[in-house]
């Protein structure tokens, strides 16, 4: 009798692909005009009843010419007030810190409300986000730290390791006190000059 032998062909690699131009359908479906879903992850990520400070994040995500960028779906984690994860301990009823938004078809803004984040370990707070689009083949990571924490920052383990101050402060989402609440803003650029810092994770 033979001995089985391993098959020995070589397999090519799969082709990558773009996550466009459906990706709203299938992940953001109501911002696309369908309405199949009862419950979909809305704006507020944090929920009515989450404690602390309430905030507004809003944004635009450009190309390299400047260009805003239209089609980008945006997924956000971020713990609690008191630096929880929906998935790792007690939170407040309703709080996920998690979240999908997408960007105005016309304009090319996005937003949406929370509460800002408790620190994570020795890190500062901060919130995580992870974009696709049509013509980005890998998901793209960053994070978007608070440029009023100062201290905090200064000693975040992640931001010390970025040594030029301008790539820094790609970082960090500008505090807006307004009449009707905080804001803070944070644009996205994928190239070119001021390219955000986004992690190989």
């Amino acid at each position: 009798m033979k001995p089985i032998r391993p098959n020995t062909r070589i397999l090519s690699e799969t082709a990558s692909q773009t996550a466009g131009p459906y990706v709203h359908i299938g992940l953001s479906p109501r911002a696309a005009g369908f309405d199949i879903y009862e419950k979909e992850s809305g704006p507020d990520i944090a929920g009515p009843n989450a404690k602390g400070e309430r905030i507004r994040v809003e944004g635009i995500v450009c190309d390299g010419n400047g260009e805003p960028v239209k089609d980008i779906l945006i997924e956000v984690w971020q713990p609690n007030s008191s630096g929880v994860f929906a998935d790792q301990g007690e939170v407040e009823a309703g709080f996920r810190g998690w979240g999908r938004i997408v960007c105005d078809f016309d304009t090319g803004e996005w937003s949406f409300d929370t509460v800002k984040p408790g620190a994570v370990g020795p890190g500062a707070p901060h919130l995580s986000l992870w974009l696709v689009a049509r013509g980005i083949n890998t998901g793209l990571h960053t994070r978007m730290y608070f440029d009023d924490l100062v201290e905090e920052n200064a000693a975040d383990p992640v931001l010390s390791q970025i040594d030029a101050p301008e790539r820094r402060a790609t970082l960090l989402g500008q505090r807006e006190n307004l009449d009707d609440g905080t804001i803070y803003r944070f644009d996205i650029r994928l190239q070119g000059e001021g390219e955000t810092v986004f992690f190989d994770i």
